[in-house]
């Protein structure tokens, strides 16, 4: 009787466990799963797997860990040859959709299906997508954790004193604090940072990634005079760019760089100049036209950046610190520039322009350069002259031709 028992109980385990086991197993079997970067440019992802029926259908699916509300997930269906045994690899190529910074990352896994519909996914498995090019250090203070691997300890707690200096600049004047733990990477020069980044621009010192939480930025132990401004510039963008995270907040360039000048303190003497000049001249950009892109050229690039600290501070100072703070928050949400201004100070771009010229000791904004250059304004007048310019020989061309045909006939 007990062997009768122990006999029916063994088949029903059976009948209950062998659909789990098929279940779990399809048939499919993982021979090997793996992910290598080339850092700065790709990822590649490869796959081998068996099954006692034709794979038909592979597909990667992929997550980069970001600060986002919603996250997302990337698939892709490699192309392949179906058959029993594959062996597939995809590579995300980041010279065509753009890099990720150095500290990103990853998660993957692989979804594998027969050609009888039976499926099977792989474990989630990690990527890091490292700079391996330096020996890292790394030290943690507060929110933010340095990477360098260049210069000694007092190079780095001189950089770690900046940071704090900025991030109470704008605590105290704007109450904009950092809300999420960062990381820094410090290289030893412009030229190994722009190593790291996809297309840089040859001027380029340093970059915020808001999405990564990550900071970028090259330093060297002998410049740490503008090593100590650019730490703090850029974490100027982080905090602000933390408190409006989300797929609606979008900033207006005045409004990002004000704040980001704000956080190093005191506007350099050579942008206190480049301004005073400008204002003597009456030859300012208008806020309008700092809503966008800023101008190619180095020179009015740094007035529309001592502007923006102008801006800044004649709202902080005028309205008072909680009404800036507001406003990221309406941007936040999602808002135009002149929707925000509205709904915080009641009034738009061209008011906040004409109130800040007065507030120089400027009149009425006359037409011309360089207000009516690029940012969010249209075509800068040069353009505007080489395309009347165009047109009217154009017509010149064309009454020369009907005269000579009308000799010819």
């Amino acid at each position: 009787m007990k062997r009768i028992t122990f006999t029916l109980l063994l088949a029903l385990a059976l009948i209950i466990v062998s659909p789990l086991a098929v279940e779990a197993g399809n048939g499919i079997t993982i021979i090997s799963s793996d992910a290598g970067a080339v850092f700065p440019t790709s990822i590649k992802f490869s796959l081998e797997a068996e099954s006692a029926s034709d794979i038909v259908s592979v597909e990667l699916e992929y997550r980069v860990e970001w600060h986002s509300t919603v996250p997302v997930d990337c698939r892709v269906r490699p192309d392949f040859t179906t058959g029993k045994h594959v062996d597939i690899s995809w590579t995300w190529d980041m010279l065509e959709t753009g890099g990720l910074p150095t500290g990103t990352v990853l998660e993957y896994r692989w979804r594998i299906e027969d050609e009888y519909g039976n499926e099977l996914t792989t474990e989630t498995s990690t990527i890091n997508f490292d700079d391996l090019r330096y020996d890292w250090k790394s030290i943690n203070h507060g929110q933010i954790t340095f990477y360098w691997y260049e210069g000694d300890e007092s190079f780095i707690q001189n950089l770690i004193a900046a940071a704090d200096d900025a991030l109470e600049n704008l605590r105290n004047e704007f109450n904009c604090t950092l809300g999420q733990p960062i990381k820094l990477y410090i290289y030893a020069n412009a030229m190994d940072m722009q190593g790291a980044l996809i297309y840089p621009d040859e001027w380029t010192g340093g970059m915020a990634f808001p999405q990564y939480n990550t900071i970028v930025i090259g330093i060297s132990p002998f410049n740490l005079a503008w090593g100590q401004r650019a730490i703090s510039h850029e974490l100027g963008h982080m905090v602000v760019h933390q408190m409006v995270s989300g797929p609606f907040g979008v900033l207006p360039t005045w409004l990002d760089e004000g704040l980001a000048m704000a956080a190093e303190g005191e506007l350099r003497q050579d942008l206190q100049s480049a301004l005073a000049q400008a204002i003597d001249r009456d030859a300012l950009f208008s806020v309008h036209s700092i809503t966008g892109s800023l101008p190619a050229s180095t020179d009015q690039a740094e007035l529309c950046y001592a502007e923006s600290y102008s801006v800044v501070k004649f709202l902080s100072e005028t309205y008072g610190s909680q009404k800036l703070l507001d406003l990221l928050g309406v941007f936040a949400h999602g808002s135009t520039s002149d929707e925000a201004l509205l709904t915080v100070y009641g009034f738009d771009t061209e008011e906040l322009n004409r109130r800040w010229r007065i507030n120089l000791g400027l009149g009425p904004e006359q037409p011309g350069y360089p207000s009516d250059e690029s940012g969010e304004g249209g075509l800068a007048a040069p353009y505007i002259v080489l395309v009347v310019q165009v047109v009217i020989l154009g017509v010149l061309v064309i009454l020369l031709s009907y005269r000579y045909f009308r000799r010819v006939r």
